[in-house]
């Protein structure tokens, strides 16, 4: 059953919610399922790994979502805004280390409005930079202006397609607000990231299926996934964490429902499972987000406890990605990485 189900997500790129629940929820598949990744991924977007130069400028946050260490509820963590100049000066050390795009990450900080962000992403794309925005919900007039200072991505998570479970975990927020703002930057332009949370607490295998079937729908051109790790900051402190393998799973059933898109090798695989960065681009990933924040910001920007690679300065960051790549037969692309559009029919 699982070796006829895998054969028809390589060649057809197509399963139900029936079977990726079936393939979720089985370890024997996992092997299987990741060789097929593989093939998939080598075969539509090639050996080359995309580096994107993360930048995390802000750890302010409006918002009170239950699993995450930057809500606002919490007064433990030290909160931190970079000043423009800084954010600039992180982007040009970047570009130095041989970085084709930077994403900036952030809590929805009220502070970067349009009008204060816009200058800065300007300056940015001058440089010859790509730039992904990770800034959480805004109006789509927002968005636009964001994509006319210069910005030509945007990754914005569901965490989960599950109406009621997201409601619960993130209160005052609208799951619809969220599908709404993802519509919003699909008709601006937008390449157009978001992904799911593996391990949530009241998470089913259904619900992950589920998530796999919507990101295929909205045609999403980058899918992060990444396991629930507790923040014992958060109110979800004391609960499992996310399963590695399970994880795992669902990034190579991504890359065969999804063959063309980008699919990154995320630090919260790696800080719950030493290795997990190879194993998942051994298993459908394509894209790495090294940190190229620096100093003890990378420390304060805590979303989960024990953050992997936090210590590392940029440049042993690249040392040793680049290093890790030639011993698995990859290496680093030299392309912006936008995605390959058309080459399921090539």
């Amino acid at each position: 059953m699982h070796e006829r189900l895998i054969e028809k997500a390589e060649n057809e790129h197509r399963l139900d919610e029936v079977e990726l629940a079936l393939l979720l929820s089985s370890s024997a598949a996992e092997e299987p399922l990741a060789a097929a990744a593989d093939r998939v991924r080598k075969k539509h977007v090639g050996d080359g790994v995309h580096l994107r130069g993360l930048i995390e400028f802000s750890n302010i946050c409006r918002r009170s979502c239950l699993y995450c260490g930057l809500r606002r509820e919490n007064e433990k963590i030290e909160r931190f805004r970079l000043p423009p100049g800084e954010i600039v000066r992180l982007a040009r050390n970047a570009k130095g280390h041989g970085y084709r795009t930077v994403v900036l990450q952030g809590g929805e900080d009220g502070f970067w409005s349009a009008a204060a962000l816009a200058p800065v992403l300007r300056e940015i794309r001058a440089m010859g930079l790509v730039i992904t925005l990770s800034i959480g919900e805004r109006s789509e007039e927002e968005y636009r202006a964001f994509k006319e200072a210069g910005a030509s991505r945007f990754l914005l998570r569901i965490e989960t397609t599950d109406r009621a479970l997201y409601e619960r975990l993130d209160p005052h927020m609208s799951w619809e607000a969220r599908r709404m703002c993802l519509a919003s930057l699909r008709r601006l332009g937008y390449e157009v990231g978001t992904g799911s949370l593996v391990g949530l607490p009241g998470q089913s295998v259904e619900s992950l299926a589920r998530d796999i079937l919507f990101f295929q729908e909205i045609d999403a051109d980058m899918v992060g996934i990444g396991p629930f790790i507790p923040n014992g900051d958060t109110p979800l402190g004391e609960e499992a964490a996310g399963d590695i393998h399970l994880t795992r799973r669902m990034v190579s059933l991504l890359r065969l429902l999804l063959p063309e898109a980008n699919i990154p090798a995320t630090t919260a695989m790696e800080t719950l499972a030493s290795g997990a960065r190879v194993l998942a681009l051994r298993s459908g990933a394509n894209v790495v987000m090294p940190n190229v924040t620096e100093g003890d910001f990378r420390r304060r920007y805590a979303l989960y406890p024990g953050k992997a690679h936090v210590r590392d300065t940029p440049e042993q960051c690249r040392a040793d990605l680049t290093a890790q790549l030639s011993q698995i037969g990859r290496f680093v692309a030299e392309d912006a990485g936008f995605r390959r559009q058309g080459s399921m029919n090539t």
